[in-house]
């Protein structure tokens, strides 16, 4: 049997009439299985898998996975995991190595499926080409048919011809397609960087306005997410949308009225207050497993008795939070902001409102540049702390302001002189985890009071501590290299043709 290397997907009622047109003498045959069994489509909230052309599907106590080429894996299903890790070795958890180990595997249909196959018969009853069928039938969506044509050996125009038939009936290819949407309509697409144009005589004013109104949806599209608590992703992702939107109103000098803007950075940032904690706690117990490597396995004990009181300490910030994002108050806020973004009537322009996005870019990023250059123009090991974390809040500044306004200039010179920066915000942003980290588990061996094992936390934090102080250290040589690659010669000249107009700095 010789598989075309494609599958197909199309409206369950569409079958009929494929099953029913006779093409080259040849009979179509429909035959299917007896029985049918529950099944469920399972995709990341970011649908990673269908936008690699892949379907992951569990079917009684089997777990499918197709690709757009034709390709099965298959293994035994792990009953109520979450997470690819958390699944039985396998061809397909093999095949899923790719996905983030913190995205959940959500359902993104259910329903009653069963097997079937489409036969093209000569008129001595042999089978020339068959297609295998498999009808998944939403419990609330519509009920759609995959299709994946095979053919015999000598017999490739019988392929061809139904292949051409599938086609023809308005099946769509799994790779170009997508079946979500076709199962069950309500199912959008979400993407944590929406694609935003941005042209050069567009005006400030607009730009930013845009931007703001991309990232709100952003925002919103992950509360249900952070209330079920169905991974840490979601408050990640509501997090730095927010955070991108208070770059704006920062970043954007002169855009709005000076009043407003001070106001709008008030609101986002007490949308924002009630996530840090929480956001917090994920990232400590997402890097348990590193803390426990860094350490002495005697001093294991004391970091078990602190990850299970912040476990505990998660437990009612995430009540905490939910109760915040079901508030009355909370929805208010964020539905009135989206709508004066959306409809931008009560938005007032400032100063700078009406430039033109290209000049105006270019003005705040060579700007930008030039005090990171200052800063950092006499870096070495023995720089204070502080002058290291402000380095690492301009370099923030400045690749939200490029990526925001990428769009309008030329893509290799500006992909050429973002490389560099990216290179030197990671080590910015690991010297920064490791202060920190420090600060706040030296603030949690204090508050342990009247812990009753509080002495062997404090001592499994001790030993944390120090070996994060050398982790920090080890990383400033690193930021040093880091600046000296973006801060070259070839790098100075590249921001200088895209940024700046007049020679010298």
């Amino acid at each position: 049997m010789i598989a075309t290397g494609e599958t197909y997907y199309m409206p369950a009622a569409w079958l009929t009439k494929l099953a029913e047109c006779n093409a080259q003498n040849l009979m179509p045959v429909l035959d299917w299985a007896e029985g049918s069994r529950p099944f469920a489509i399972r995709d990341c909230f970011d649908q990673r898998l269908r936008r690699s052309r892949r379907l992951l599907w569990e079917d009684g106590n089997r777990m499918e996975l197709l690709s757009a080429s034709g390709a099965t894996h298959c293994q035994p299903a792990t009953p109520d995991a979450r997470f690819v890790t958390e699944f039985v070795e396998g061809p397909v958890k093999a095949a899923l190595a790719d996905l983030s180990s913190l995205r959940a595997l959500l359902h993104i249909a259910s329903g009653m499926t069963r097997s079937g196959r489409l036969a093209l018969v000569d008129d001595e009853g042999k089978i020339r080409a068959r297609a295998e069928l498999r009808e998944l039938e939403a419990t609330n969506g519509n009920a759609v048919i995959l299709l994946t044509p095979q053919g015999l050996r000598g017999y490739d125009r019988a392929l061809h011809d139904l292949v051409a038939r599938i086609r023809d009936c308005g099946a769509t290819p799994l790779a170009t397609g997508n079946l979500y949407r076709t199962i069950q309509p309500a199912c959008t697409g979400y993407l944590a960087k929406p694609s935003i144009k941005i042209g050069r005589e567009e005006t400030a004013f607009d730009a930013a306005s845009n931007l703001i109104n991309s990232y709100l949806p952003v925002a919103r599209a992950n509360e249900q997410g952070i209330i079920a608590d169905l991974d840490t992703e979601f408050l990640h992702d509501y997090r730095i949308a927010l955070r991108k939107i208070r770059s704006v109103l920062s970043l954007f000098k002169g855009v709005y009225d000076s009043q407003q803007t001070a106001e709008l950075r008030t609101q986002f940032s007490e949308l924002m207050a009630l996530t840090g904690p929480l956001r917090d706690l994920d990232v400590y117990l997402l890097e348990q497993q590193s803390f426990y490597d860094l350490v002495p396995e005697r001093m294991h004990s004391g970091l078990d008795k602190m990850f299970a009181r912040l476990r505990r300490m998660r437990a009612t910030e995430q009540v905490t939070l939910t109760a915040h994002l079901h508030s009355k108050g909370y929805q208010q806020d964020i539905k009135a902001l989206a709508r004066m973004f959306a409809k931008q009537r009560k938005l007032l322009p400032g100063p700078n409102a009406s430039r033109a996005s290209y000049g105006l870019a270019r003005e705040l990023i060579w700007k930008r540049y030039r005090r990171i250059r200052r800063i950092a123009a006499d870096l070495n090991a023995g720089t204070p702390d502080e002058q290291v974390h402000e380095l690492r809040i301009e370099c923030k500044k400045l690749r939200y302001l490029m990526e925001f306004f990428g769009p309008i200039f030329p893509r290799d010179d500006f992909t050429a002189s973002l490389k560099p920066l990216k290179r030197l915000q990671d080590s910015l942003g690991w010297f920064n985890d490791y202060a920190v980290q420090q600060t706040k588990l030296l603030t949690f061996a204090d508050d342990l009071a009247n812990d009753p094992n509080k002495l062997e936390i404090a001592q499994s934090i001790g030993a944390l501590v120090i070996v994060l102080h050398q982790k920090q250290v080890a990383e400033r040589e690193k930021i040093i290299a880091a600046f000296a690659r973006f801060n070259s010669n070839k790098m100075q000249r590249t921001i200088r043709k895209l940024f700046h107009d007049r020679k010298g700095f």
